[in-house]
């Protein structure tokens, strides 16, 4: 649960000074950081907790698979009876709890097997030790069979074994190539910085990769180098280091008691799509254990976490690519006369491609069947559309009114991936409310850019669909936008998928 929220922040009073106002002197070490996160990729192949998981079910699979082949080469098959392979699934899914209980698939234990070569002989032999006790304490033999168990036992430590010497390569390798990593920077410099610095070199935090400090403060409190990690602009530095690099972790040292200045600088931070983390490590104030989260053995407090995140994001991309999939073959009738219809309606392409805001504020590409005539098409979406606007067709009416001109996108669901079923719409570069650019008008307007867009969303099923010409109704959107994103969930997504053909016939101002 994050320390503060969205409303905590906006009764913070806006900051005066920005990154565009400014000249920032350690430009060239902020090159080299966003050049050496461009080298590294722009996103990680697999997050740590993704590592782990995949494991855990990998190892599953692993222990039945011995279990059934030991079973099918120690017994004849004509005693083969029911009893054994009922047993098989549960002793496989109680030696995996047993694993996980004693940290055997966390990245340290799946980097060094050998070191923790005991707790996994302990986890493995104690629960095969407890069933062959259990049968031979119940007369349970003629019906399981102790010299399968014992075979499984042996066979399947060996399988085990074998499954972690290959992950430990694997693992070790994800980590030199630095794609187990989160990408990290601090905020605040000086002696606090030093000493978590420090604290990390320590533990040997090889899940971190930490690229520079970024701090408020240019005296000599905030030295430009700290413990060898350069310091590389302030908050606003960071604002716009983020947007143009792939971000995962940010670690605040600033004391718990410099309330207003942390809140000052989580103002402009929480739109971005990053963990924000308190570090407590110097903190004279202690909380139980339990109010604190770890980063290896240093205590931070949880500020802000990913919208989505780890599973969340997988679970979502699998539920988009699978429903977009059915709707595609679904509707593909209904796209091809769509299609026909604009082709006879007016000269032109069939389909309009417009540059919109994506994912953290990434510039995506999006399809749309043509609403306009050729030549008066408006990319960038400077002038909005109003009712009997000229520039649209007679086809364009129907289609953008019943929102049949947006059907394209799923293309950018199923192929490209930078769209969504459900979540906030992107948004048309220059798109204005009131002759005012959307961020203009809403404060913190970016923080919608959390997540990926969706072709359709909370805002829309809630009657806030169409033309934007006050600062009202994008205000309205952008609060809908965010109500998803905090309260995001499978469910949420499949009931506004089922309400979004309802909310269509309800329309009033789109044209």
């Amino acid at each position: 649960m994050a320390a503060f929220s969205a409303q905590d922040l906006r009764a913070v009073e806006a900051p005066t000074l920005g990154a565009a106002s400014r000249v920032n002197p350690h430009a060239g070490a902020l090159d080299q950081a966003a050049a050496a996160l461009d080298n590294a990729g722009k996103r990680r192949i697999v997050s740590a907790a993704i590592l782990e998981g995949l494991m855990r079910f990998g190892e599953l699979g692993l222990i039945a698979a011995s279990g059934v082949a030991t079973y099918a080469s120690a017994v004849r098959r004509a005693d083969v009876t029911l009893l054994p392979l009922l047993a098989v699934p549960l002793l496989s899914l109680l030696a995996v709890i047993c694993l996980q209980s004693l940290g055997t698939y966390r990245i340290a234990a799946l980097r060094a097997p050998a070191r923790f070569g005991l707790r996994i002989a302990a986890a493995w032999f104690g629960v095969f030790g407890a069933t062959l006790g259990l049968c031979h304490l119940a007369h349970a033999d003629p019906l399981l069979g102790r010299w399968w168990i014992a075979h499984w036992a042996v066979a399947g430590f060996i399988a085990l074994g074998c499954d972690r010497i290959a992950a430990a390569a694997l693992t070790n390798h994800l980590t030199r190539t630095g794609k187990l990593s989160r990408r990290t920077v601090i905020v605040g410099g000086g002696p606090a910085a030093k000493q978590l610095l420090q604290d990390f070199e320590a533990q040997g935090s090889e899940d971190l990769h930490i690229f520079g400090i970024f701090d408020d403060r240019t005296d000599e409190r905030s030295p430009d180098v700290v413990h060898g990690v350069p310091k590389l602009g302030n908050v606003d530095d960071l604002v716009a280091f983020a947007r143009h690099t792939a971000l995962d972790l940010v670690i605040f040292t600033l004391p718990i008691s410099a309330e207003q200045r942390l809140l000052t600088m989580l103002r402009k931070l929480w739109v971005l799509p990053v963990d924000i983390r308190l570090a407590a490590h110097m903190n004279k104030l202690r909380f139980r254990p339990r109010a604190y989260s770890y980063i290896g053995t240093v205590p931070v407090i949880d500020l802000f976490d990913k919208p989505l995140a780890e599973w969340d994001v997988v679970l979502k991309s699998v539920f988009d690519r699978l429903v977009g999939v059915l709707c595609l073959a679904a509707l593909s009738p209904v796209m091809l006369a769509v299609a026909l219809a604009v082709k006879l309606d007016s000269k032109g392409p069939v389909l309009f491609r417009q540059k919109r805001y994506g994912f953290n504020n990434e510039l995506i590409e999006v399809f749309k069947f043509r609403s306009m005539h050729t030549d008066m098409a408006d990319a960038k979406a400077a002038k909005l559309v109003t009712r009997g606007d000229p520039r649209v067709t007679r086809i364009g009416r129907i289609i953008r009114k019943t929102s049949l001109d947006e059907l394209p996108q799923l293309f950018n669901v199923v192929w490209r991936g930078n769209l969504s079923l459900v979540g906030p719409r992107p948004h048309a570069v220059h798109a204005k409310a009131a002759n005012a650019l959307y961020d203009e008008v809403v404060d913190g307007y970016f923080a919608r850019h959390r997540v990926r867009p969706g072709i359709t969303g909370w805002a829309q099923i809630n009657g806030w669909r169409g033309e934007t010409d006050t600062p009202e109704k994008i205000q309205k959107r952008v609060e809908c936008d965010l109500f998803y994103i905090e309260n995001w969930s499978i469910f949420l997504d499949l009931y506004v998928l089922a309400a979004t053909p309802v909310a269509l016939l309800r329309t009033k101002n789109a044209y």
